[in-house]
């Protein structure tokens, strides 16, 4: 899905925008994607499970996200760097289709500039915005203190846990939580 261009400064004062990632971001989107599954061990993929992805096929990616009905790809750009990336995804059987599910990462070299609280805030706004849906959800991964405190800031609650969700290459076991805001109408 579409989304408008949304200008907005970091809190060191640089220039930033939120937009759809486009056709000439794949390499960059692609480069993001695998430094920062580098920089972390709270994301879902390792970053040797890309190898063999192409920019062909992250624009390919790009292209299905940006035409979703359901679905809206959000890139942070600074200095004309990906930053940042964030996604909503809109349940649409009858009986889910109250519900959205949220995902960010944001570089470690951009952490604590407001980018993670400006894409969420965005999201959030969007999700108000659709007919019919109560509540956003998310995941975070043991340990992950500072998408936590991020999360519950702006509203999120944990509603579950997953125990052993997650092993990571030296066999230690994690587990995920579900987080939920709910949009109260």
């Amino acid at each position: 899905m579409k989304m408008a261009e949304i200008p907005f400064r970091l809190k060191d004062g640089r220039e930033a925008v939120l937009r759809n990632p486009r056709d000439d971001d794949a390499e960059g989107m692609l480069e993001h994607v695998k430094a920062i599954v580098g920089e972390t061990a709270f994301l879902l993929r390792e970053p040797e499970e890309y190898d063999g992805y192409t920019p062909e096929d992250e624009k390919k990616l790009l292209a299905g996200k940006n035409d979703a009905e359901n679905e809206v790809m959000m890139a942070c750009l600074v200095d004309g760097r990906i930053a940042g990336t964030c996604e909503i995804a809109f349940k649409d059987k009858m009986k889910t289709r109250h519900r959205a599910e949220v995902a960010l990462a944001v570089r470690r070299a951009f952490w604590g500039q407001g980018i993670g609280t400006r894409m969420l805030h965005e999201m959030i706004r969007m999700a108000e915005e659709r007919e019919g849906v109560l509540q956003i959800e998310l995941e975070f991964i043991e340990g992950n203190a500072r998408a936590r405190s991020l999360y519950e800031k702006l509203g999120f609650r944990i509603a579950g846990v997953q125990p052993h969700a997650i092993r990571l290459k030296d066999g230690t076991l994690l587990n995920t939580y579900l987080m939920i805001k709910e949009l109260f109408r």
